[in-house]
């Protein structure tokens, strides 16, 4: 058991033939156990400011710890997040180049459509063409027939002449 100011304070001595100084004794001993009181003091002091600063440092600690701890959980979120807009972009993708086939193909059968009704209507107009070349050609030559002289030599005035009669 540690030695207190007060068992310095209470310590007796025995005497002895030719011993110390009674006087000088106790002013070394009231030294003593003023240092020692203010020694104890100071280690009272500064065990309650070690156990201040444990406390402390336990609670930066556990601050610590959380932002650790939330820094991982951001981490993991912000992966989470990268992966989901990664699917997502892969998904927009993937929407983009089945609507692009999609357009693509129906652009593709308009064309063909389109170039279908083109040769329909090329051959129309050959026909037509054709209908009317020989319309043309009919005409001319029954322009260029004789009946056409004929009629210029048909006399209308013993018709009239006999209608007049009636």
């Amino acid at each position: 058991m540690p030695l207190t100011p007060l068992d310095i304070h209470n310590k007796e001595f025995t005497k002895g033939f030719r011993g110390y100084d009674e006087d000088e004794v106790n002013e070394f001993l009231d030294q003593v156990i003023k240092d020692y009181e203010m020694v104890i003091r100071e280690k009272k002091e500064l065990e309650n400011k070690l156990l201040e600063q444990n406390e402390r440092l336990g609670h930066f600690t556990n601050i610590e710890e959380t932002l650790h701890k939330s820094i991982v959980i951001a981490q993991e979120t912000a992966e989470e997040v990268k992966r989901n807009a990664q699917k997502e972009a892969k998904l927009i993708i993937k929407e983009a180049e089945k609507n692009a086939d999609r357009i693509i193909n129906e652009s593709l059968a308009k064309s063909r459509k389109i170039a279908i009704e083109i040769e329909e209507l090329k051959k129309q107009s050959k026909v037509f063409r054709n209908r009317f070349k020989m319309l043309i050609e009919a005409q001319l030559d029954m322009l260029e027939t004789d009946d056409w002289d004929h009629l210029m030599e048909y006399n209308v005035e013993p018709v009239l002449a006999e209608a007049e009669e009636k």
